[in-house]
């Protein structure tokens, strides 16, 4: 096992502005909010800061703007013991924000992004960390900057054989077929899912008969998660992946799907296979709903039970909440 796997995160940051209340606002209606708070985001920050601090070394590629937010973000970074030797900074457009609104009452969210300097990443750029990328055990990218820097990314990664690439698809965005094609690992959520393949993605069977479209179009593994429900994948060898999730009182889903996907991104850098990496990081997803914040839930590898990081069971051995089935 590698207790430090290398990750690359190509993608973006985001400053989170929150606000909570006791319901959310329908169109034309002002409420009256009872919290308003600020925090670093983004996915591609956030699943960054996750696998950090779970005990990767992350190297993040990202563009920031030439502000306050960008200089703090910077800062953070190097506090969480990222990489930031591909830190841009735009000298015209702003960081990007993304404020927040959060049901108090369920923990459900509502968010409105404003990409600023994430957009001017440039493919020429990331090129620049094309070392960072070779040398990743994994590569993780998102849709929350241009498609052509995802692109050079997953090819520079695919220049090295072993390499894993995740292509979290959100938010939800057409994914053009090459790139689908460069992705060992979709990720998307229910929404996504459905997003992209216009097929309801309510139940199980539903997830798999959206998988099964989306493998068909190219994607190697599908992994769409199912919030509350765990996650389900399915495999190129047509075997269905399920993992149920820790049932646990949510205050504040903001983030979770990030945090599951910086958890997963750690497990499979570290030689943990699939089906116990998806296990693992439901465990770690679920522990951060129960928290305020973005990246302020995600817990640190000290605050979590160490058996989520021993060694895998041998070979045979059944995982109490992973379920395999031969066969879609």
């Amino acid at each position: 096992m590698n207790p430090a796997p290398r990750i690359c995160v190509v993608g973006s940051s985001m400053n989170d502005q929150i606000t909570r209340t006791s319901k959310l606002p329908r169109p034309g209606e002002t409420l009256i909010g009872t919290s308003y708070k600020t925090g670093f985001g983004g996915k591609g920050s956030n699943q960054a800061v996750m696998a950090a601090r779970l005990g990767a070394a992350v190297t993040i590629v990202v563009k920031l703007g030439r502000d306050s937010i960008g200089e703090q973000t910077a800062r953070h970074y190097t506090d969480e013991a990222i990489r930031t030797d591909f830190v841009y900074f735009d000298e015209n457009l702003s960081s990007g924000v993304a404020p927040i609104w959060v049901d108090e009452q369920t923990g459900q969210n509502s968010i409105l992004i404003v990409p600023g300097a994430n957009l001017a990443l440039t493919p020429a750029e990331v090129r620049q960390a094309a070392g960072a990328i070779r040398e990743a055990e994994v590569v993780v990218c998102q849709m929350e900057i241009p498609l052509h820097c995802n692109l050079e990314a997953f090819r520079l990664a695919r220049e090295v054989p072993g390499r894993l690439t995740i292509l979290n698809p959100a938010p939800s965005l057409p994914v053009p077929e090459e790139l689908l094609r460069l992705s060992d690992l979709l990720t998307p959520n229910e929404t996504e899912a459905a997003a992209l393949t216009g097929l309801p993605v309510s139940t199980a069977d539903e997830a798999i008969r959206a998988a099964q479209e989306l493998r068909g179009r190219g994607a190697n593994t599908v992994l769409i998660t199912l919030g509350a429900q765990g996650a389900l994948a399915l495999t190129p060898f047509n075997e269905v992946i399920r993992v149920t999730a820790p049932a646990v009182r949510a205050v504040d889903t903001t983030g979770a799907g990030d945090c599951f996907i910086g958890s997963l991104a750690y497990f499979l850098g570290a030689g943990f296979d699939l089906c116990l990496g998806m296990e693992r990081a439901c465990v770690i997803a679920s522990q951060s709903v129960m928290a305020h914040g973005t990246q302020a839930s995600f817990p640190k590898r000290a605050e979590l039970e160490p058996g989520l990081f021993a060694a895998p069971p041998q070979l045979g051995e059944r995982s109490r909440n992973c379920y395999r089935s031969g066969s879609a």
